[in-house]
């Protein structure tokens, strides 16, 4: 059984309710990528079977989830600037996922694994094209992922039961390549959002995810426009079709909801043990979207809610931490109210909110005994952390993605020393950038679907 001890670090306490707290000089025994036991440092006799890691002044904290990306969009960062949301998704975007082949939606994942694993993400939950693509990647550089495979009403029904069996086949994947009982890749299913995707093809992918055991990741009440366009057009709200599909019933994880409306949260509420949302205030600020994911409502209904990147063609980063500090300060924004979205609050979305979101609300989240060994080592000691009155406080509002040390997913170090131990980064940019202006030429002409809420 392999065993690796993490010495000496302070740790973050993330419980399920009240205030985070940190547990300084502690040490952390993991057996077979589990977390055995946290306890105080040199309590543990050294051992030759056991690897050791040294994180002397370095503060261990759950392993970040991104709860909503497309990591293949990282290939378009910085390529659709100052436009409209509507011109975003016709003019730029969906354009250029005309270009979308196998090896380049590859070559992007593998960069975006780096990019997260180096920043102390640990987990992302992607909906994406050529899922199983993305999930080579992930395997390739130790990162853990759960993948939808994205399709659109308008493919038909050869496209919507691909994009089953893609699912299907990302699960086997992930099950082939278990350690210990758990999947590092999971599936689940992809109907791009409520207005791309029919009633029908909503209601038979609830269908396949009642049957199979699947989860389903959608786009839903995006906004207030798109919110007010589904009433106009089908008199219901996004939340409401989901609900009489039977999405909610199955299980889904939504993609952004700051159209959701207060009539929704008694829906909602019906379904909150299967019930997730992800909030990415980055973009909403960006695409001038008017307002943001309803958190407090959303808590006061039960739902949890984890923080997102969305892709990096409009986030430009995948850095979690970032989104978090957005989402803490957009959240007293919208509430009027500096005392709401507190730092454990944030700290907790961030953690055990984002397993929830990933599927996984028991096995991560929290460095605790019994749940996966996915954890991010931190240094405080920079200038812009100084001086840490409170390190709870530099996590939420100073912490870099570069002062991320060492990152473990599933008891295995994938970045120590802020280098990628599991793949060549070298390797995997030159290939991004000889790769990347195929991606973004909009010459083809064309587009992979219509935006109009």
């Amino acid at each position: 059984m392999a065993r690796l001890v993490i010495r000496n670090c302070s740790v973050l306490v993330v419980p399920a309710e009240g205030e985070c707290r940190v547990d300084e000089y502690q040490d952390i025994v993991i057996e077979d990528g589990v977390i055995d036991e946290v306890m105080p440092a040199g309590a543990l006799a050294p051992a030759v079977d056991i690897e050791e890691l040294d994180a002397t002044g370095l503060i261990a904290v759950p392993g970040l989830v991104n709860s909503h990306t497309h990591s293949p969009m990282v290939m378009m960062r910085g390529a659709a600037e100052d436009v409209s949301i509507d011109d975003w998704f016709n003019r730029k975007i969906w354009p250029m996922e005309m270009n979308l082949t196998a090896e380049r939606v590859k070559v992007g994942a593998r960069l975006a694994c780096a990019e997260m694993l180096l920043a102390g993400v640990t987990t992302f939950v992607d909906h994406y094209f050529h899922a199983d693509q993305i999930a080579a990647a992930a395997l390739e550089t130790g990162i853990r992922a759960d993948l939808a495979p994205t399709f659109f009403s308008s493919t038909g029904t050869d496209g919507r039961e691909a994009a089953y069996e893609a699912a299907r086949q990302v699960r086997a994947l992930g099950e082939s390549a278990a350690r210990n009982g758990l999947p590092r890749i999971t599936a689940s299913l992809g109907p791009h959002a409520t207005y791309t995707v029919s009633e029908e093809d909503l209601v038979r992918t609830a269908g396949v995810a009642q049957a199979e055991g699947f989860r389903i990741h959608l786009h839903a009440a995006e906004t207030a426009d798109q919110t007010q366009a589904s009433m106009d057009r089908l008199g219901a709200t996004p939340i409401q079709v989901l609900d009489r599909t039977n999405v909610l019933e199955a299980g889904a994880l939504i993609a952004h909801g700051c159209g959701i409306t207060d009539a929704d949260l008694p829906i909602l509420a019906k379904h909150a043990a299967r019930t997730t949302v992800a909030a990415c205030p980055k973009i909403y600020l960006k695409l001038a979207m008017g307002t943001t994911t309803p958190v407090r409502q959303l808590w006061s209904a039960g739902i949890s809610v984890g923080v997102g990147t969305d892709g990096a063609a409009v986030h430009n980063t995948l850095d979690v931490w970032e989104s978090l500090r957005l989402l803490a300060l957009t959240q007293k924004q919208r509430e009027q109210d500096a005392e709401w979205m507190t730092i454990s609050d944030t700290l907790r979305l961030a953690t055990r909110g984002g397993a929830a979101a990933a599927g996984m609300p028991d096995e991560l989240g929290a460095i605790e005994p019994g749940r996966r060994a996915d954890i991010a080592l931190v240094d405080l000691s920079g200038p812009h952390c100084r001086p840490l009155h409170d390190p709870r406080a530099a996590l939420v509002y100073s912490v870099r993605a570069s002062d991320v040390v060492t990152v473990v997913v599933d008891g295995n170090i994938v970045v120590k020393d802020r280098k990628l131990t599991s793949a060549d980064l070298d390797e995997i940019l030159t290939d991004a950038s000889d790769l990347a202006h195929t991606l973004v030429d909009l010459s083809r002409g064309g587009a992979v679907q219509h935006y109009a809420p």
